[in-house]
């Protein structure tokens, strides 16, 4: 975190088996936050202070760490505008910022233009892990398992068409030395972008960026390039907290208009309550959760490329017995119950299909309603009146 009240978050994402504690890392991150910007670096994985078993990875796996923690960023403090990747992360990002609509900026140091670039350095080992589904191999003087999957994995991965359809600022940083992601994979990422985009060459450095001086400058180049977007993303996020505003249609009457931006609807009660003209405020609720579980389904199986062709969700709610509740913590009074039952279409396996019931428990709205929530209520009047000494 920067000294005073930081311009923006940025999240990095660290090179292939390295960890967030690595030079280029800790000196980019460094430089950053002395240019106001806040950074969150974090190990993926299997890796460094995260816990799993690398041989469970894949590229996949770790675009979903960077979503997951522009979630955390967003639900604790602000989402990230600025995604940064070295190496394979600098693919990763690529991968993940269509993934984080907040973002605005995309910077990427010696990463390879297409995932299985990584293969590549598997080269010695590739026979076994297709004959035997794994194998032990070394980098950088540690020891892995790498499994079949990573293999089929990274082949799977549409990287051009994301690059193409990125719509954000992009970045490419690439030594022209660089022996381990050559840097006609920086060419070939700059092509296949829309403008605005830039490149700056990081003449003399390798690829880890193990000389200070060559880091520094790096984040110094990317600091100054990214201000530009930062108050851009400012500006342009303020509109999407846009607020809610919800007035009777007529006095003693239970009909309520709802406006958010240029959109209207109506809330009512059913008979005989109300004129039954709208869906009830728990109906609206329930249609925020449901609206949300299916989008977030959609976006995942997308971006696995699963054979998902529909996705329907219906939800009830009621108030049942705490008692009535095994595995609820409350066991006196009454609590309330959402059924939420979807119904995925398409030919989708066993394991994708219970991947995108887990997936939909990670919808922001299911997460909301399942974390503590503090409601801060204000009288309209007093904030309007203007204070004592203006």
């Amino acid at each position: 975190m920067p000294d005073s009240e930081p311009h923006t978050y940025a999240l990095f994402a660290h090179c292939f088996t390295c960890g967030k504690d690595v030079v280029a890392a800790t000196q980019i991150a460094r430089a950053l936050t002395e240019a106001g910007i806040a950074v969150l670096r974090f190990d993926f994985t299997g890796l460094g202070q995260s816990g799993g078993d690398f041989a469970n990875t894949d590229f996949s796996s770790n675009t979903e760490d960077l979503v997951r923690a522009a979630d955390h960023l967003r639900t604790r403090f602000t989402a990230p505008s600025l995604l940064i990747g070295h190496s394979l992360g600098g693919a990763a990002v690529l991968a993940a910022a269509h993934l984080i609509p907040e973002v605005n900026a995309v910077a990427t140091i010696g990463a390879p233009a297409d995932p299985s670039h990584v293969a590549g350095l598997l080269s010695e080992s590739r026979t076994e892990i297709e004959q035997r589904g794994e194998a032990q191999i070394t980098l950088a003087g540690r020891t892995f398992r790498v499994r079949r999957e990573l293999l089929t994995d990274l082949a799977a991965q549409p990287q051009a068409e994301r690059i193409a359809a990125l719509g954000t600022a992009l970045l490419v940083l690439h030594s022209p030395t660089d022996e381990c992601v050559g840097v006609d994979n920086a060419r070939r990422i700059f092509d296949t972008a829309r403008h605005p985009k830039s490149f700056i060459a990081l003449d003399g450095a390798d690829h880890l960026l193990t000389d200070p001086n060559d880091a520094t400058y790096a984040a110094t180049v990317l600091a100054a390039w990214a201000t530009r977007y930062i108050s851009r993303a400012r500006t342009e996020q303020e509109p999407a907290e846009r607020t809610v505003v919800v007035s009777e249609v007529q006095p003693h009457s239970l009909v309520q208009d709802i406006t958010v931006g240029k959109h209207h609807l109506t809330a009512d009660e059913p008979l005989p309550a109300g004129d039954d003209s709208g869906p009830t405020p728990y109906d609206l609720l329930l249609a925020a959760l449901g609206t949300c579980t299916s989008m977030t389904i959609r976006l995942y199986a997308q971006r696995k490329q699963w054979p998902l062709n529909g996705i329907s969700v219906s939800l009830r709610h009621a108030r049942i017995h705490a008692a009535d509740c095994a595995d609820c913590a409350t066991h006196v009074g009454k609590i309330d119950r959402i059924e939420r039952k979807i119904r995925l279409d398409g030919d989708l396996d066993e394991s994708q299909r219970r991947r995108l019931f887990e997936i939909a428990d990670r919808c922001p709205v299911h997460r909301t309603l399942r974390s503590e929530i503090l409601i801060a209520t204000v009288d309209q009047a007093l904030a309007d009146e203007p204070s004592a000494t203006a």
